[in-house]
């Protein structure tokens, strides 16, 4: 996709075109769900805030777009408003026609799934692109897998030689888990910059076990993005790969694994952040999604559309925490409501929904704020 482009304006289109398409594909799972269920939606909407434009359609549901695009939302009957709180008093005192189609009044079963279907599309997307990333191009692996794993030169600064790792060292784990190419061994290193790791390599048949403090390091790719990623200084017998033709079956099994990959690799960089071994910098928000965005469509369709796979995976794990106003909120209250077999008092529900929804503004003012700084107007 080189259209030869000024930067700026791949930022431009970069942003709508990634986060219109996983928002609404994430607000039609809640809708289409909720129709399969019976429950009618007064609004669909992709933002918050003002409508900018909107249809009403023969069944009564309000199809609009809003000002603020950083979200979107499905207004079931029964809601309070778009965060979904209930009408207490009006569910109690609902007549029976009320109650049809309104979302308080159905099943705790299907409420559940109605909301869990958000995230759910969202995972499913990415295995889809996922998958059909494999499935058209196939497995990589490593041409020559005892090589590849195969220690054939230091970097200058080696943490790897300085802690005894020789030449000719064939690496086979590292903490403990067992390695299949040299790719395994970066991710395993890459994520724990300033730690000193368990690296397990066999040197003449018998195997050893040898800790490495593991250097850090700030590389810069070619936009200017620094992350800091943990390097022990050793290069590769042999680099080349394979690509093996996957089936349909296996190539989701695949993308399942890859997926469950990068939600690993997410939680170890939050645990970091709360721990201090990484800066809070690295925090992405909306400014750093939209410049991410740009980038990766500058590059072309392909790397555009396996970011979109990676944010449709952020969107779904971070929808699916146990915070009010987020749907692993209202899934922990439906958890809730069916070990007491009776939903959370509306007392309790209204003060820790609107206590989700001041956490989620506060993230996002702190997120933005974050971004804002980090840009190259401002020094960094």
């Amino acid at each position: 996709m080189d259209l030869n482009l000024p930067l700026w304006l791949y930022y431009v289109l970069g942003f709508p075109l990634l986060l219109g398409p996983l928002i609404t594909i994430h607000e039609l799972g809640h809708y289409l769900v909720g129709r399969w269920f019976g429950v009618h939606a007064e609004a669909f909407s992709i933002g918050f805030g003002k409508e900018v434009w909107g249809r009403t359609d023969r069944r009564g549901t309000r199809w609009k777009l809003s000002a603020l695009p950083l979200g979107g939302y499905v207004q079931f009957k029964g809601d309070m408003n778009p965060a979904s709180i209930p009408d207490a008093e009006g569910a109690a005192n609902a007549t029976a026609e009320e109650r049809a189609g309104s979302f308080h009044h159905a099943a705790l079963w299907k409420r559940a799934l109605i909301v869990f279907a958000g995230p759910a599309t969202n995972l499913l997307l990415t295995l889809a692109i996922f998958a059909g990333f494999f499935a058209l191009y196939g497995k990589p692996v490593p041409a020559d897998a005892g090589q590849q794993l195969t220690v054939a030169e230091f970097a200058e600064i080696s943490p790897a030689r300085a802690a005894g790792i020789e030449i000719g060292d064939r690496i086979v784990a590292v903490e403990g888990d067992r390695m299949e190419d040299f790719r395994d061994v970066q991710d395993a290193i890459m994520l724990y910059p300033g730690r000193t790791l368990d690296i397990t390599v066999d040197r003449d048949g018998t195997e050893q076990t040898i800790p490495v403090l593991v250097r850090s390091v700030e590389m810069e790719d070619r936009f200017g993005n620094v992350s800091k990623v943990g390097l022990i200084g050793i290069a590769s017998g042999a680099s080349g790969f394979e690509f093996e033709p996957q089936g349909i079956v296996s190539s989701l099994g695949l993308a399942v694994d890859h997926s469950i990959g990068i939600v690993d690799m997410m939680l170890t960089g939050i645990g970091q952040i709360f721990t201090g071994e990484r800066s809070v910098q690295e925090l992405g928000g909306p400014v750093k999604i939209a410049k991410f965005s740009g980038e990766q469509l500058s590059m072309g369709a392909m790397a555009f559309i396996n970011f979109a796979a990676l944010i449709s995976l952020n969107l779904a794990f971070i929808n699916l925490l146990p915070i009010p106003a987020l749907d692993g909120g209202h899934l922990a209250f439906y958890a809730a409501e069916a070990v007491r077999r009776k939903p959370v008092g509306p007392r309790g529900t209204e003060v820790a929904y609107r206590a989700g929804v001041a956490l989620v503004l506060m993230l996002m003012v702190f997120v933005t704020i974050n971004d804002l700084v980090s840009l190259p107007v401002f020094g960094n």
